[in-house]
């Protein structure tokens, strides 16, 4: 029998009364109704008086009574964070879309800013975010080199305000080591790559990977340890996916240019991993004009799965969960915002997400 919408009602009130605040998706929950028909007795309820509403939350118009230790309240309505991520990086805007839904639920305004691709690009940004009344950051800083990295730190962990890195990992002992961070394992998906290829037989595999942000010197660093020590690999390389792919791009035209085909077929691999998806799929087009066929003649893997399935040859690819990322970051600095003992008096939490292999059509076994 369906409960009359009074007493619904006023279970609503009674709940978030008793807690200060609610979200509407768990009052959903427990009531055993549509989160439309908690909206609409919400919107009622504010209506009168009896609640205020908030983006996704419900909250009480009682005053709040003093919080015990260590308990952490919803922000307050209108609190705004700001998001920095790269401009022309469609893996991190996959995050933002993670992080979205977390903090509109939860009331919080996202301030999103684009950094251009200099260096230094983020501080202005940031700066002008937080004398706008951000209340939190979370950034994704380019870094295209380790010194950028180090020039960055001082600003960074000075901002006195939540700050939550996302698809970071900072150098082990410098500054930033010490800041909130989400960010995906490579070193597991470096190791899902090789494991698959290996599994299908391949025993010659080149590696060809990017060098100009924290995740591709972190999977360079990874592919390298995991294939030096493979007892079941004959041989490797590792080198540069294209002359634009480096920290220095400014360069790009002094450089050789990369011949991957020619690689491979130096080293007589029958198999390539590449970061990321674009140099991939332009590694299939290249090997088709030689006569060589994927996956017939050579395995691809890529790693990013930003467009890796949408090839005329959908990619295997390794798939950092970049929607959790997001979600995760979000969920990190929301509750260093609702701490009442301040932000920064918990300790510092590094979150690494594991990610997967998408296996699709471009690798078979040998």
């Amino acid at each position: 029998m369906r409960e009359p919408v009074e007493l619904r009602r006023q279970r609503i009130l009674a709940a978030v009364q008793a807690r200060g605040s609610a979200r509407v998706t768990d009052l959903a929950a427990e009531l055993e109704v549509s989160v439309v028909t908690v909206r609409r007795d919400v919107e009622e309820l504010a209506r009168e008086g009896r609640l205020r509403r908030g983006h996704g939350i419900a909250r009480s118009t009682l005053p709040a009574p003093a919080a015990p230790p260590g308990h952490a309240t919803a922000p307050e309505d209108g609190d705004t964070v700001a998001l920095v991520v790269p401009a022309r990086h469609s893996y991190l805007y996959e995050t933002l879309h993670g992080a979205r839904p977390l903090l509109e639920e939860a009331g919080v305004r996202i301030a999103l800013h684009i950094a251009p691709q200099v260096a230094g690009a983020e501080r202005p940004l940031v700066e002008r975010a937080l004398a706008d009344g951000a209340r939190g950051v979370l950034i994704a800083p380019r870094w295209r080199t380790l010194a950028d990295e180090e020039a960055d730190a001082k600003w960074l962990c000075g901002l006195g305000v939540p700050t939550v890195l996302m698809e970071r990992r900072p150098r082990s002992g410098s500054a930033l080591h010490a800041l909130d961070s989400v960010c995906t394992d490579h070193w597991y998906g470096a190791h899902l790559a090789v494991e698959h290829l290996v599994a299908l037989g391949h025993r010659r595999i080149v590696f060809a990977t990017r060098d100009d942000s924290p995740t591709a010197r972190a999977l360079r660093a990874a592919l390298t340890g995991i294939a030096g020590s493979h007892p079941k690999l004959d041989a490797w390389t590792l080198t540069l996916s294209s002359p634009e792919a480096g920290p220095d791009r400014s360069a790009g035209a002094d450089r050789p240019p990369v011949d991957l085909p020619g690689v491979l077929r130096e080293l007589a691999a029958t198999a390539c991993v590449l970061h990321g998806d674009v140099d991939a799929l332009m590694l299939v087009q290249e090997l088709a004009t030689h006569g060589v066929r994927v996956p017939e003649d050579c395995s691809v893997v890529a790693y990013d799965d930003v467009v890796a399935a949408l090839g005329s040859t959908p990619l295997t690819a390794v798939s950092p969960p970049k929607g959790e990322v997001g979600r995760a970051a979000a969920e990190l600095l929301l509750h260093r915002l609702a701490d009442p003992r301040g932000g920064g008096a918990a300790p510092a939490r590094r979150i690494e997400l594991l990610p997967e292999l998408k296996v699709r059509g471009s690798t078979r076994s040998v």
